[in-house]
């Protein structure tokens, strides 16, 4: 839709900078929109570096299969802004898109705001105008400052795992990074932490105690039992549960999933009614496009995975390792990212990485700067245009069992359709 688009490409212009970290901006647009944010249905509210989008996509399944209605807002999006925007169950259409964004560009009348906080500001307004059971809203970047901590109050404040990233906004230390993701709790909160560093669940625990709010942690309240066959063995408060093990590939998604289980546990206790077998259906049948998606089967298999930090390779390399497969890795990767980490955690699990750019990402580390950061730490690798080329010399030369097409989520969003049909 070219209205759309053009309209898009000027609210991208209405801010120098496109990450500029403030609750001020958004807060001035809101209130002349009538503070939306105060008038939304029960929120539950996540951060944390990785595992956010999958651990809100476990509970939005598990919810809507359960009957409710359920409003979600997540970031960044893979194919099309829409994705964002999940509205009663449903991604918004591109003419309501259209409609609603026009609508808060008249009123923000050309005053300076990020993208981001404009496209959150929309979301916002639509939360307000539709009925819903649940709000399940992912902070962008961080928690304390992001656009979506603009609201009040949450029913649940969720942390997924913490890690280094994004350390020129965040602070440099793990301790500052994980005090911005605790920006996000309210009063009203209810604290549910996914597993995390001993460190890192040591200052959760510490903040709680010291907020007086109630906390849900894993290792505490819930852990994950040996897993047999297709089933996941969560224990909560004493008692083992048996649950399906998750369709999204990777034990990283376990984990995820028993966040979303132990989420589903609180609102139980607290009045809402779940069915055992709704929420296993739900697991099974959650996707979440772009992490580990297998889009070829064999000769050679091929995934494509938004792992861009750290953590994120440690979960491939496991995955890799599981898999007991030649992997190759086709690697386009942002500049701000530590690259030299990111493929020291995959060096021993994989064969060799073909190097190449973002498409149309400015941002994008070249593959010859990916390449010399290769040499320095022994692994084997080339450069190519792009990921049909990289694919191609792969299966021609390298005789691999798996390719994995990863770095970045802007690099899989911008090459996962045509891969798809391609494969």
């Amino acid at each position: 839709m070219k209205e759309l688009n053009d309209l898009l490409a000027r609210l991208e212009k209405l801010h120098p900078k496109y990450i500029d970290l403030s609750l001020k901006r958004i807060k001035i647009l809101l209130e002349k929109l009538g503070n939306p944010h105060l008038n939304l249905p029960p929120c539950i509210h996540i951060a944390g570096t990785n595992g956010k989008g999958s651990t809100l996509s476990f509970i939005k399944h598990i919810l809507m299969e359960s009957n409710y209605k359920v409003h979600a807002y997540t970031s960044p999006h893979l194919t099309k802004i829409n994705e964002r925007f999940f509205i009663s169950n449903k991604i918004i259409s591109n003419k309501k898109l259209f409609k609603y964004l026009k609508y808060i560009e008249k009123i923000n009348n050309k005053k300076s705001i990020t993208f981001y906080e404009i496209t959150t500001a929309t979301a916002f307004y639509l939360f307000s105008k539709y009925k819903a059971d649940f709000l399940l809203l992912e902070t962008g970047l961080g928690g304390r400052l992001d656009a979506t901590n603009i609201i009040t109050n949450s029913l649940i404040s969720i942390i997924t795992p913490i890690s280094l990233d994004h350390k020129e906004y965040l602070g440099r230390s793990i301790k500052k990074i994980t005090n911005e993701k605790l920006g996000i709790i309210k009063k009203s909160s209810v604290i549910i932490s996914s597993k995390q560093t001993y460190r890192i669940a040591k200052q959760i625990n510490n903040y709680a105690k010291k907020n007086k709010h109630r906390t849900i942690m894993y290792g505490k309240n819930w852990i994950l039992k040996k897993t047999n066959n297709n089933l996941i063995n969560f224990q909560n408060n004493k008692k083992l549960i048996k649950f399906s093990k998750p369709s999204l590939e990777g034990d990283h998604q376990i984990y995820n999933a028993s966040t979303a289980l132990a989420t589903i546990y609180y609102l139980q206790e607290v009045g809402y009614n779940f069915k055992k077998n709704d929420i296993n259906k739900a697991i099974v049948e959650t996707q979440w496009p772009g992490r580990l998606e297998n889009i070829k089967k064999n000769n050679p298999s091929i995934y494509i995975d938004g792992a861009h930090n750290i953590d994120g390779a440690n979960a491939l390399k496991n995955f890799i390792i599981q898999s007991n497969k030649k992997t190759w890795i086709v690697l386009g990767i942002l500049k701000t990212k530590e690259v030299y980490l990111y493929l020291k955690a995959l060096k021993k699990s994989i064969i060799g990485v073909i190097a190449i750019d973002i498409p149309n990402e400015k941002n994008s580390l070249s593959p010859e700067e990916i390449k010399k950061c290769c040499e320095k730490i022994n692994i084997f690798c080339k450069t190519e245009k792009n990921v049909k080329n990289a694919i191609k010399k792969i299966v021609k030369n390298y005789n691999p069992q798996q390719i994995i097409i990863t770095g970045s989520l802007y690099l899989i969003g911008k090459t996962r359709k045509k891969l798809l049909i391609n494969y």
